[in-house]
């Protein structure tokens, strides 16, 4: 080997020594409304799955869902981006049938029901950028009132008789969203 290619190995490899970011990386604290995922089947043996939503999980922390999400705005149904989800077989909502795919889910609370959105943008952050041309689905569900309040905005999938329900729930509110397959 040469003397000079020697020498400058050397000096590259002291350089990666001795910069801070090479032996120490800095990462990001927790996220305060942290992601979550549901799915259907809830089985996670279960591979089959018919859909899956991904969304941010934002507390309360002492004030209400109203503050947090306004009624007649739409509201990305969680924090930071918008919900995404994922039909793995066509379903229908309401009487518009969704091709299999993924998409955007948004809401529009009112006091006693939620206008349930289907769009196709992805990758949006919030609804800053919600475009009503792109819906691809809407259907208005009744907001029921829970016993218990929930901290977090929690979502869970369940069977019904003819297909599933994405369940929300989030203080005392509780929001079904039926599909069928």
């Amino acid at each position: 080997m040469k003397k000079s290619t020697i020498v400058a190995t050397a000096a590259f490899a002291l350089t990666i020594l001795l910069s801070p970011n090479a032996q120490a990386q800095k990462f990001p604290d927790l996220d305060k409304s942290p992601m979550d995922v549901a799915a259907f089947p809830t089985e996670y043996k279960n591979a089959d799955k018919i859909a899956k939503i991904s969304y941010s999980r934002p507390q309360l922390k002492g004030r209400s869902m109203e503050e947090l999400a306004p009624s007649g705005k739409v509201w990305r149904t969680g924090a930071n981006e918008a919900n995404e989800i994922t039909f793995y077989k066509d379903v229908t909502l309401g009487k518009t049938k969704i091709k299999a795919g993924t998409y955007t889910l948004y809401t529009i609370p009112e006091k006693d029901s939620f206008t349930v959105i289907i769009n196709k943008d992805l990758n949006v952050w919030g609804s800053y950028f919600y475009k009503q041309e792109n819906d691809v689905a809407r259907l208005t569900v009744p907001a029921t009132t829970g016993e218990d309040s929930l901290e977090s905005l929690s979502m869970v999938f369940t069977k019904t008789d003819n297909g599933l329900a994405l369940n929300m729930g989030w203080g005392k509110v509780r929001v079904a969203i039926p599909f069928t397959e």
